[in-house]
């Protein structure tokens, strides 16, 4: 955000928010005294749990469907005003290898890759004429690197990473903030396998730790967020020497059982 990093005072809106990471996003917006929080969730009961607590709004949205974001978008104008910061943050996880089937495929990619285009049509426009505004997108480190156990996860990641990076080089001269969130372990309900395994390496975070980065991260301008600092020495590795982070991934990918499946 130009000028005025802080949440204070701000219009703010969390996709995923009624739990894991979204929801450690909405309550700590709340606690730093945004003047509005919209809670997103296609649970729409999850989200009026988090919403009364913060005395925010809930809105029912399957983020999937380009319609339903547009739609939500206006609910949240229509109550609050245009949106300070608003992190597209909800996302779905299939296990599987090159067996996944098409239906699978094609929700990870239009909840965790399109999702973030359809939130962007509406607010990059806003955000750019003001002269101000924050865009978070949570990817994932399996954006940057990869997730030994999913396939199609790995993919539509890695699509998130590039959508924030064009909206970055596209707006970012207009006064607006594009950032990527990408984490290991973090305790919520699409904590992996692989990410245990990270967990174990790097530590696994709670929603509420992640938060405290994103805040840092807004204040410093960032677009990487990484709330484990070992995964910018990880993405080195990668650029450095494909071939060589490719043989420690396989290592690594030995001590998870050795099968093309996720297990």
């Amino acid at each position: 955000m130009s000028n005025d990093n802080s949440i204070a005072g701000k219009i703010t809106a969390v996709t995923g928010g009624g739990s894991g990471i979204g929801e450690g996003l909405a309550r700590r917006f709340a606690a730093e005294g945004a003047r509005h929080v919209a809670v997103l969730d296609i649970n729409y009961e999850a989200a009026q749990r988090v919403a009364a607590d913060i005395d925010g709004q809930a809105v029912e949205v399957d983020v999937g469907s380009r319609t339903q974001a547009h739609e939500a978008m206006e609910q949240v104008v229509a109550a609050a005003g245009e949106i300070d910061v608003f992190c597209s943050n909800a996302g779905i996880i299939a296990t599987g290898g090159i067996e996944t089937p098409q239906e699978a495929w094609l929700s990870n990619w239009h909840i965790n890759t399109m999702a973030h285009v359809y939130f962007a049509e509406v607010l990059m426009p806003q955000m750019a004429a003001r002269g101000s505004g924050a865009f978070i997108i949570t990817a994932s480190a399996a954006g940057l690197l990869t997730e030994m156990s999913s396939l199609s996860y790995s993919v539509v990641k890695h699509g998130a990473v590039a959508v924030g990076e064009w909206l970055s080089i596209a707006y970012g001269g207009e006064g607006v903030q594009v950032s990527v969130l990408c984490p290991q372990g973090v305790r919520t309900n699409m904590f992996t396998q692989d990410a245990a395994v990270a967990a174990g390496l790097d530590g696994v975070l709670l929603p509420a730790d992640v938060a405290d980065v994103v805040m840092e991260a807004l204040a410093d301008g960032r677009f990487l967020i990484l709330p484990h600092p070992e995964v910018h020495k990880y993405l080195q590795y990668k650029a450095s020497d494909p071939n060589r982070w490719q043989s420690g991934m396989r290592r690594l990918k030995a001590k998870l059982g050795g099968s093309q499946k996720a297990g």
